[in-house]
Formats: structure tokens, C-alpha cells, sequence
């Protein structure tokens, strides 16, 4: 099976005046940005809240984390998904440096791909009725005498020999 070719993300990751609303969705609320987005992507809308309190929980106990787990997840998923070109190098270094963008970018590109038209192809086929049609029975007389079962050719269908 050949694979589909790789393709390049709909938007750069500092393209926010792209989209101004998402730009400000993110910079005013970015917990609740990739609540949605990991939503719309059919991941548990709370997921993004392992990045908020997971390294207060994790420094609590004097483990250090470094990368949010949730936006490296829901953008290593994306690019599979959608096979987007990049690699997880990448993805931990922008999950690092820039969690924000990286939501805003992952939003923009549910958008995108949620208005791409889908093109259907129909073509006119002639349907044909391959049932035979409908035939009336005569009604059935059973013999005065029980018929060997070496006569019988079908269930309820008697061949009499003379």
C-alpha cells in the first residue's frame, strides 16, 4: 500500500495574525485554548490540565518536568493523524518554548481542516434488479397416500411417477 505523501502544517507556528481570534483566544486564555483544541481533536477536554497542574504536583515532590506532556501528545498525534510533516525533536522543542504557539497552530489547523471541502465523486450507474420476479403457485394437493422419501425432490413438492 502506498503511503500518501507528507504535507507541510496549514500554518506556521508564529502566524497568529493569520488568525487574530485564536492569536487572542491563546494569549488571554491559553488553558482554555487547548481545552478546546484537544476536544476537537476527540481527546478528553481536560487533558490540557496535566499541563497546568502536573508540574506544580511533580515540583511538589522534587521531580522537575520539563515538557508539558499534553500539547507534545495532542501535536505528535496530530501530525500522525493528519500526516504532517516534522518529527519529535521538533515537537518536544516547541512543546517547550512555546506551548502557546504551538495551541494557536494546533487550533488553526482543526479550523482548516474542519472547512476543507470534500469531493464526492458520483457517477450516474444503472441499478438492475437481478430477483427474479414474482410467480403465483398453484395451490399444492397433498396425496391421499404418504410418498416415499425417495420421491420427495423438494420439501413440500411431491413427483408422482406413473
Amino acid at each position: 500500500m502506498a503511503e500518501k505523501p507528507l504535507t507541510d502544517w496549514d500554518s506556521g507556528l508564529l502566524d497568529c495574525f493569520e488568525d487574530t481570534r485564536t492569536c487572542c483566544y491563546g494569549f488571554w486564555c491559553c488553558p482554555c485554548l487547548a481545552c478546546t483544541v484537544s476536544g476537537r481533536f476527540g481527546e478528553n477536554n481536560c487533558l490540557p490540565l496535566c499541563d497546568i497542574i502536573g508540574p506544580g504536583v511533580f515540583a511538589a515532590f522534587g521531580i522537575p518536568v520539563c515538557v508539558p506532556p499534553a500539547v507534545l501528545s495532542v501535536r505528535a498525534a496530530m501530525r500522525n493523524r493528519y500526516g504532517i510533516k516534522g518529527s519529535l525533536c521538533k515537537d518536544i522543542a516547541i512543546s517547550y518554548c512555546c506551548a502557546t504557539c504551538s495551541w494557536c497552530q494546533m487550533h488553526r489547523e482543526l479550523k482548516h481542516r474542519k472547512q476543507a471541502p470534500t469531493v464526492v465523486n458520483i457517477q450516474n450507474n444503472n441499478i438492475v434488479n437481478m430477483q427474479p420476479f414474482p410467480v403465483m403457485q398453484a395451490p399444492m394437493m397433498m396425496p391421499s397416500q404418504p410418498v416415499p422419501a425417495a420421491y420427495m425432490a423438494q420439501p413440500g413438492v411431491a413427483v408422482v411417477s406413473q
